[in-house]
């Protein structure tokens, strides 16, 4: 469990309050993610006798101002995920409602943090689901965001979050427009995790905008990063928001200031109550964990302190000393079955002494019960 000391307390419930059109349907576990469009909640839906597991996005707690944006964009995504969840690339939409969407759990990790480096398999794999995808009559419209592609355990490539995407009757100009600006940005990931494998064709689509995307760069996408980050403060693409970019830097600069910590690693996690919790990480001699909680809380104050913080004696690092962050923000999200990649034995006894000593072991969902 969390040390006491560094629980922020907040007014809001553990839970956003049931839904009424799906009642007793849904089970909700863990909160993770909230913004002016919608509420993503991690549990499971009951039909019948069974229970899925499952993911809920809900726009009944959404800021009146919102509400029309959030109402099209659960629409457009329940409509894609009713053709795309059949191919096998994307959720399978289990409900839709006037309020709600629940689409089925895509156990697989962000591509942030799978780094799937060399992996040409992936990516051939991420191609194929394109494909897959555009024959449908589907487009994405946001495959620049990693979030939004997941590697599983079987190593294929998945799409998520269809909140932009487009039904096609007819492939037109604009569907062909839209169909290769999803295949330019995926081009672009398999350049920086596998350069290598790159093909002639590729490249060239890499170094060749649409007019779409030309006519975007320069009017409409100022007013989104207006929008978004000026007025709604949506501010990093790995999912950690406000608290990731505004909060970890401060938190993390004074837990450095003392002088028995050599090094210290902030990662965001999906938080039951918070929506995103920070966790540090902090490798430290001679010091209590306690000690070391007050020392930051006197420097930032209660209202910044992580919602967790563990001492180790050492952080995952790789052979150029760089620090395992992906490896951390899954033992911070309590998925440390998915942690991966550990190249010596002892990286992996490092990585076993922080998992034995990981702080949040209530924020996994558990098909059995609360955790």
């Amino acid at each position: 469990m969390g040390n006491p000391d560094i629980e922020r307390r907040l007014t809001r419930d553990d839970a956003p309050p049931t839904l009424p059109e799906l009642g007793a349907r849904w089970r909700g576990g863990t909160v993770l993610k909230r913004d002016v469009f919608s509420t993503i909640e991690r549990g499971a839906l009951r039909t019948g006798d069974k229970e899925e597991e499952a993911v809920l996005r809900r726009i009944d707690q959404v800021p009146w101002w919102s509400r029309i944006i959030a109402k099209h964009f659960l629409a457009r995504e329940g409509r894609a995920l009713e053709i795309a969840g059949p191919l096998g690339v994307a959720p399978r939409a289990l409900y839709r409602g006037r309020e709600a969407l629940v689409r089925s759990w895509v156990d697989g990790i962000a591509l942030h943090l799978a780094k799937p480096t060399g992996d040409i398999g992936y990516f051939r794999s991420a191609k194929a689901a394109l494909r897959a995808l555009h024959r449908a009559g589907i487009t994405h419209n946001d495959l620049a965001k990693e979030q939004n592609w997941l590697r599983g355990p079987d190593g294929l490539a998945y799409l998520t979050d269809f909140q932009l995407a487009t039904r096609f009757a007819k492939r037109g100009r604009i569907f062909r427009t839209a169909a290769y600006e999803d295949l330019r940005h995926l081009l672009k990931h398999k350049r920086r995790y596998a350069p290598d494998a790159l093909t002639a064709t590729e490249k060239r689509i890499l170094a060749r905008k649409s007019w779409l995307a030309r006519l975007w760069l320069k009017t409409g996408k100022r007013v989104y990063l207006l929008i978004t980050r000026g007025l709604l403060n949506f501010t990093d693409r790995e999912g950690g928001g406000p608290r990731l970019v505004n909060d970890a830097p401060v938190v993390s600069a004074r837990i450095a200031a003392h002088p028995n910590v050599r090094d210290v690693a902030i990662v965001a996690f999906p938080d039951r109550r918070a929506g995103v919790g920070l966790y540090a990480f902090v490798e430290a001699d001679g010091i209590g964990e306690r000690d070391l909680v007050a020392f930051t809380k006197d420097g930032i104050g209660k209202i910044q302190m992580p919602e967790h913080l563990q001492l180790v004696d050492a952080l995952p690092r790789d052979a150029s000393g760089t620090v395992h962050k992906e490896i951390l923000t899954l033992i911070a999200m309590n998925q440390v079955d998915l942690v991966a990649g550990l190249t010596s034995p002892a990286e992996s006894a490092t990585v076993e002494r922080i998992v034995a000593g990981r702080r949040n072991l209530r924020d996994r969902f558990n098909l059995g019960g609360a955790t």
